[in-house]
């Protein structure tokens, strides 16, 4: 199956670049991600927790960094074991370009599947595959910007605490 999108984020080239290949801003931006150790040049060792219809498995996995272009593109290759559920296996071509000051990224994915995970049926699959290359370049995009403007923590304590009812708690 594949898919393509782009996303405006409010970042350098530069900065998004970098976060692609930073192992502490993968582990936040991989849905169900509990591990990911490694380098870009060697390449990243991850474990990933994931519930695909009635199909809950942990995926152990391997992920390559090839055709770099600093600043400009990557090319983003995975593969991962589930056990019983199967295996899960996939490219993206990730583009950036400077635009609106800040970065264009866009994106085509190419992902399979087999084992247990093959027989819930393309739909499934493709919805699945579809929302987790979504939630990954959300992920980033929050991660880089930050919370957006109303959301962010000003560290004061609200004026008035209430209840689960609406109550003021006094």
């Amino acid at each position: 199956m594949q898919m393509s999108d782009t996303r405006q984020i409010n970042a350098s080239p530069a900065e998004v670049y970098a976060a692609l290949l930073d192992p502490d801003m993968l582990i936040k931006c991989v849905p169900g991600a509990t591990e990911v150790t490694g380098s870009p040049e060697d390449g990243f060792e991850a474990t990933v927790v994931q519930k695909v219809g009635p199909v809950k498995a942990t995926f152990k996995g391997q992920v390559t960094m090839t055709d770099m272009v600093p600043d400009q593109s990557i090319k983003i290759s995975g593969e991962g074991k589930g056990g019983a559920a199967g295996f899960a296996k996939g490219e993206a071509d990730v583009k950036l370009v400077a635009k609106d000051g800040g970065t264009e990224l866009s994106y085509d994915v190419e992902a399979k599947v087999g084992g247990k995970l093959a027989q819930l049926g393309s739909r499934i699959i493709d919805g699945f595959a579809k929302k987790m290359a979504d939630q990954f370049f959300s992920n980033l995009q929050q991660t880089l910007e930050g919370p957006a403007d109303g959301e962010a923590d000003t560290g004061e304590e609200p004026a008035e605490k209430k209840g689960w009812f609406g109550r003021s708690k006094t």
